[in-house]
């Protein structure tokens, strides 16, 4: 049995992975949708003290809890994020690398030490927007969920259905902007842990965008050759828990029985 702990992104809670974690259960798993603070049903736990680090705590508290009060061992345990959900997923991560067999990422980028949300973004338009929002609309400390327009923010919506669209404008919450701008610290300690990138292809990137960064001979990408690093694609939208549930649960499955294309091999 494999445990698999299910992190959200931005403006989204544990509710968004629901359909995820009913497919992971019946295939005879363990499924735990995080909801951080300030998120989801905990929207009224935020404040302007809440940033990365809380984000980071719920992580591993809820690592720390896998199993109480239940029968038996907890099993394989794999850690799961999706989007902004990467950065306390790996910070949780770092503490105690060892509680866990593998992390998977989903649609999102790896973060690095030192970095916070706004600082990798591509457009550096972007943190400005954001920063005057939560000034002009937010107290100066949270983020009121955009417009879907705002596709910079929301990735693509590509395959929601219209009810998955309105649960979503819903059940966003407003995201604490500290912990946008909060640097990850990170003292490498998963270095040596498997990992699983997931490309939602219709969103921005895919596994062969990746391979041919890699095969151009950029000094940052060639780390992913590593056999500890296993790729898959859907073809989908940024929010494929809403867009493709079943699929990306197969995915996941697959993930932690350490399937996925490896880019040290020829494609």
């Amino acid at each position: 049995m494999t445990t698999f702990v299910l992190v959200s992104g931005g403006y989204t809670g544990g509710w968004i992975w629901q359909e995820v974690a009913d497919h992971l259960r019946a295939a005879g798993h363990r499924a735990h949708p995080v909801t951080l603070t300030g998120m989801g049903d905990r929207r009224h736990l935020s404040g302007p003290g809440t940033d990365l680090n809380t984000h980071i705590e719920d992580v591993a508290q809820a690592l720390d809890h896998i199993g109480a009060g239940e029968p038996g061992e907890a099993g394989e345990t794999v850690l799961v994020a999706h989007c902004y959900g990467a950065y306390p997923a790996l910070g949780a991560a770092d503490r105690e690398p060892g509680r866990l067999t593998r992390l998977v990422y989903v649609d999102a980028g790896l973060p690095a030490d030192g970095v916070s949300v706004l600082d990798a973004l591509p457009d550096p338009a972007v943190p400005d927007r954001l920063r005057r929002r939560a000034q002009e609309h937010g107290d100066g400390w949270r983020l009121p969920p955009p417009a879907f327009e705002e596709t910079d923010i929301w990735g693509s919506l590509d395959g929601i259905s219209r009810e998955g669209l309105e649960r979503l404008a819903r059940f966003a919450a407003p995201q604490p902007l500290a912990t946008l701008t909060q640097p990850v610290r990170l003292t490498g300690a998963t270095a040596a842990l498997p990992a699983t990138g997931i490309f939602c292809t219709k969103n921005v990137t895919s596994t062969a965008a990746l391979r041919a960064l890699v095969d151009s001979g950029d000094p940052r990408f060639g780390a992913f050759t590593d056999p500890r690093y296993g790729f898959f694609d859907l073809d989908t939208g940024h929010w494929p828990m809403l867009s493709c549930p079943g699929e990306l649960a197969d995915l996941l499955l697959r993930a932690a029985a350490d399937e996925g294309e490896r880019l040290g091999a020829p494609a």
